[in-house]
């Protein structure tokens, strides 16, 4: 007969979660590096991209970047990227020489919903021992430690 593990401490639980973040953060960084070596592959920032504009329609570049919570400059290169592999077009809008309007191509909505169905099943598949209200706390979580990083 096993004997059980002592329940942590919350200073425990919580170094435990900031720990969890940094190896969220490090797989981030490690996804980026694939989507800028690997065609077809996409960063979380381009995913959200692509989310953003099915849900949005086109948006300008200025737009865009407050949707995907990134900088300008930022969001210009991820069009950039996107852009290349067929995922956005740009179009100067009829009247306005200064802004730029990102718009979904086919393939760009293509590659969202594969995208999107492979991230459901490794989701549910990763998480299947969870319910729904467990699944809402991770959410709170999850939530709450980008408000603690805008705030480092």
């Amino acid at each position: 007969m096993s004997e059980s593990q002592p329940s942590p401490t919350r200073d425990e639980a919580l170094d435990q979660l900031a720990r969890a973040a940094y190896r969220l953060s490090a797989a981030d960084s490690r996804l980026r590096g694939r989507a800028t070596r690997t065609p077809g592959a996409l960063s979380l920032t381009h995913a959200r991209a692509l989310r953003v504009l099915v849900e949005m329609g086109p948006l300008p570049i200025g737009q865009l970047a407050a949707a995907t919570e990134t900088t300008g400059a930022a969001t210009t290169q991820l069009v950039n990227g996107l852009a290349a592999a067929g995922y956005v077009t740009r179009e100067r809008p009829a009247g306005d020489k200064r802004s730029v309007l990102v718009t979904l191509t086919d393939a760009g909505r293509r590659r969202h919903h594969e995208r999107q169905a492979v991230l459901a099943r490794a989701l549910d598949t990763a998480l299947a021992h969870h319910d729904a209200v467990d699944l809402g706390i991770a959410t709170d979580v999850l939530r709450q430690l980008a408000a603690v990083y805008d705030r480092l």
